[in-house]
């Protein structure tokens, strides 16, 4: 299996079902730029696609069609009709002539790649589309695959469309990013022998994004490797920023002005206070582009556990996001920067404890996995109180609420070292679990639980306030 296949497993299974099902599917798939969507397909798919077209962005109707024309005549280089189509429908119905022409025992594959930037505005693809699949397709043995970046789109425009498309999808797959250990995984088949702390410092730069990792080289440990990926001249996510932005999304401004001043505020923002802070209208505007960043893979959504603070909290969590606002996007694109040199910084210490924060949130099934947790029911929330009088404020961005009458009060901390609780720690978690009872008048029992890299020295203060530990190694368990 090719390396960039790694931890896909159950995707390439459900690509398979429907090559092998008995009847016409549409696939869906959608997950983040530069996850490896169009890859997936290609290498499971391989020679038995028939056809293959990717949209081209920021092109009118002209040009899509165009390119349509040249895909034609890549798959089809014997066709006899070789007029240009006037529009999408008549570009479907020469496409479904074609195929019926080389239609063979095997079941067909169309793959349409980059579905957003193929509907331009007002050109009639979707409405085409739809005409093809229920006056074609549903009569044929086909596979047809559309897949897209922009996932809210996808599921705005064509899992909920009202027209010929509704309910036309057949199976809808989600490719994320690698966890931790899919990293490792991929690191090991190209030769990148790099340890797990190592490979956690890459993660919490690039996070688990294929094409990015593929930059990577044997040899270099993760501080060369991010120098050289991030802060050399010519180095890929040195620009990345905004070609990924605006490849995503239309008034991309918007987004990144949100994204901005979520990376301002490490614990995560209140609608009202992502008004404030972005200065955006909170209205349906501001509602759109947040679930286009969040069904996108940049912001997190986290509920608060208490109705006292039900106020949904808005985090950033796409790790080279936060990352180039951190760091890159302050020093500019000319600056010649010593990566090593940013470990001196405070403004590195706040970032890697937030960023090791936000590898816990994206492994939260190792977490659970890590406290015997499989047979119990659960369900995760994060807590925010303002002080009331004498009672101090609190939040707690990670708790699990079990059906055992029991909630565990995570706390990430990240070090380089073992974990020292020392005094000062030891009285802010238990003035945490003090706030939590106050609010929430809970009678369950709870756990302090303690994420951190290497563990945790053994002292008394570690023996008064920890419950639990977990480490490094659990959160490289499997997904």
């Amino acid at each position: 299996m090719s390396i960039f296949l790694i931890g896909r497993e159950k995707q390439i299974a459900e690509l398979n079902t429907a090559l092998n099902s008995s009847k016409p599917e549409m696939v869906a798939l959608v997950g983040r730029r530069r996850v490896g969507k169009t890859y997936l397909v290609q290498r499971t798919y391989g020679d038995r696609i028939n056809f293959e077209l990717t949209g081209i962005q920021n092109t009118n109707l002209a040009g899509q069609l165009a390119n349509f024309s040249y895909a034609v005549e890549q798959y089809f280089p014997n066709r006899r009709d070789e007029s240009l189509p006037k529009d999408w429908l008549a570009a479907f119905h020469q496409l479904g002539k074609l195929l019926d022409e080389h239609r063979g025992d095997k079941k067909q594959v169309v793959f349409l790649d980059e579905l957003p930037w193929l509907s331009a505005p007002r050109s009639g693809f979707l409405e085409a589309l739809g005409f093809f699949w229920n006056s074609w397709a549903t009569k044929r043995n086909v596979v047809v695959v559309i897949c897209g970046s922009a996932a809210s789109w996808m599921i705005r425009k064509v899992i909920h469309h009202r027209g010929g498309l509704h309910n036309r999808v057949t199976r809808l797959i989600q490719l994320l990013p690698f966890t931790l250990a899919e990293t490792e995984s991929y690191c090991r088949a190209r030769q990148l022998r790099l340890d797990r702390y190592q490979l956690l410092q890459i993660y919490m730069v690039m996070g688990g994004i294929p094409l990015y990792l593929d930059f990577l080289e044997p040899g270099k440990s993760a501080v060369q490797n991010i120098q050289d990926i991030c802060f050399a001249p010519l180095g890929y996510l040195k620009t990345e920023f905004d070609r990924l932005f605006s490849s995503l999304f239309e008034q991309y401004e918007k987004h990144v002005a949100v994204v901005r001043a979520l990376a301002g505020k490490r614990k995560g923002l209140t609608r009202k206070e992502l008004v404030d802070n972005a200065r955006i209208g909170n209205g349906g505007s501001l509602s759109r582009i947040l679930d286009e960043l969040e069904t996108s893979g940049f912001i997190s959504i986290y509920s608060s556990y208490h109705k006292k603070t039900r106020e949904r909290l808005y985090r950033l969590t796409d790790f080279y996001t936060h990352f180039y606002l951190t760091f890159l996007e302050k020093l500019g694109r000319t600056a010649s920067v010593d990566f090593t040199q940013l470990s001196d910084l405070s403004e590195w210490k706040t970032w890697s404890r937030y960023t090791f924060e936000n590898v816990s949130l994206a492994h939260i099934p190792q977490i659970r996995r890590a406290l015997a947790l499989e047979g119990i029911a659960s369900s995760v929330a994060t807590f925010v109180a303002r002080s009331e009088g004498d009672v101090p404020g609190a939040q707690i961005d990670l708790l699990i609420d079990r059906s055992d009458q029991t909630i565990n009060l995570c706390e990430a901390k990240f070090s380089v070292k073992e974990f020292t609780v020392d005094k000062r720690t030891a009285e802010n978690f238990a003035r945490k679990k003090e706030v939590f009872r106050h609010h929430t008048k809970t009678r369950k029992q709870l756990f302090l639980t303690l994420i951190t890299t290497f563990g945790v020295k053994d002292n008394q203060h570690r023996r008064d306030q920890v419950d639990q530990v977990i480490t490094l190694d659990d959160l490289f368990a499997p997904r």
